[in-house]
C-alpha cells in the first residue's frame, strides 16, 4: 500500500501479545495482496484486466469494499471515485513524479473515469466495466479498510488498547494507553511538516488525513496534488490539507479525499447526512487575514 504500518498495542498476555501483532501486520499484508493495483497478480488486478471482456467473478469481501466504494461515490456527488485510475497516470501521480498532461491526454483519461461504466452484480458477485481502459484504484479506501481489519483481529483477541497507523494518514484509536484517557495524536502543519498544527485525543475513533504535501508537484506557479477531482479531471484545488475523525478507518479513509475535493461550503450538506463525524479543513490564509502559520482552520461537524 506503499505506506508504513505501525502499531503500538497493550494486552494482558505479554508472551502472546508480539504474535498477535504480528498478526495483524499479516493481516495488512493479505489485504494488499487482495485490492493492488501495483500488484499484477492481486484480485483487483485481474478485475482491471478483464472486466471490459466480461464479467469477473471476485472474492465476498473484495465485492463488498467496492460496493462500499460506490456508495461513498454516490453520497458524496461523484467527488469520492475509484475509478480515477486514468487520471492519476494521465497527472503522472502514478509511479511518478508528477506532470501537467496535454489536452488531449486529459481527455482520453476522462472518458475512461466515472462509476457509471462500473457494473456490479451482488446475486453473481460479479464486476464487469462497460468499455476497455477503466480500472479501479483502491489507493483511497484501502489503508483504511486494512486498519479496520487489525482493529476488528485486535477485539477478538481482546487487546484493550492499540494504535494503528497506516502511514501517518488514516490511524485507529482503540481504547486508551493503561492510566490515560485516550491516544494523543498530533496532525502536522499543512505548510511546515516540522510543526504540529493540531492535537487530537482519541479513543475508539479513526483519524484520516489527506492533504496535497503528501504528493504533489508544481508548474507554471501552481501546486498540484495527487487528491484529483474526477468531475473535472484535474487536482482538486483551494483546500490544504483535511483531517477527518470518524467512526471506522474505512469511513475516513473515504471521507477525508471526499471532502478534500469538495472544500467547506460543499461539503455541508454531505457532512449532516454523517454519524459521529468531525472535519478540519487547513486552508491557505488570504494576504489580508495572513497568520504567522499561512493558514486558517475550520471545522465543521455532523449533527449526529
Amino acid at each position: 500500500m506503499a505506506c508504513e504500518y505501525a502499531i503500538e498495542a497493550y494486552g494482558p498476555d505479554a508472551d502472546a501479545l508480539p504474535r498477535i501483532v504480528d498478526e495483524a501486520l499479516d493481516e495488512v499484508d493479505r489485504v494488499d495482496r487482495l485490492m493492488s493495483h501495483y500488484k499484477s497478480d492481486s484480485p483487483l488486478s485481474r478485475v482491471n484486466r478483464e472486466a471490459a471482456q466480461h464479467p469477473v467473478v471476485v472474492d465476498p469481501e473484495l465485492f463488498d469494499v467496492i460496493a462500499d466504494a460506490m456508495r461513498y461515490h454516490d453520497e458524496s456527488n461523484g467527488a469520492f471515485d475509484i475509478t480515477v485510475g486514468p487520471l492519476m497516470k494521465a497527472w503522472g501521480f502514478f509511479g511518478g513524479e508528477g506532470r501537467v498532461p496535454s489536452d488531449e491526454e486529459l481527455a482520453v483519461a476522462r472518458r475512461h473515469v466515472g462509476a457509471a461504466h462500473v457494473m456490479l452484480n451482488p446475486a453473481s458477485r460479479t464486476i464487469a466495466f462497460d468499455e476497455p481502459g477503466v480500472e479501479l484504484d483502491l489507493g483511497g479506501i484501502g489503508k483504511g479498510y486494512a486498519v479496520d481489519r487489525v482493529v476488528g483481529l485486535f477485539r477478538r483477541r481482546q487487546i484493550a488498547a492499540a494504535l494503528v497507523s497506516a502511514g501517518g494518514s488514516t490511524i485507529y484509536a482503540l481504547g486508551a494507553p493503561p492510566g490515560r484517557d485516550g491516544w494523543t495524536v498530533a496532525i502536522q502543519d499543512p505548510i511546515d511538516s516540522r510543526k504540529i498544527a493540531l492535537t487530537l485525543q482519541l479513543e475508539d475513533r479513526a483519524v484520516s488525513v489527506a492533504g496535497r504535501s503528501e504528493k504533489s508537484f508544481e508548474a507554471g506557479g501552481v501546486t498540484y496534488s495527487h487528491i484529483m477531482d474526477p468531475r473535472t479531471g484535474t487536482p482538486a484545488q483551494g483546500v490544504l490539507s483535511v483531517v477527518v475523525l470518524a467512526p471506522t478507518g474505512t469511513g475516513g479513509d473515504a471521507l477525508d479525499d471526499a471532502f478534500f475535493v469538495l472544500g467547506p461550503e460543499r461539503s455541508r450538506a454531505y457532512l449532516h447526512r454523517l454519524h459521529s463525524t468531525d472535519v478540519f479543513f487547513f486552508l491557505a490564509a488570504s494576504v489580508r487575514e495572513r497568520a504567522s502559520a499561512g493558514w486558517t482552520l475550520i471545522q465543521q461537524r455532523s449533527r449526529t
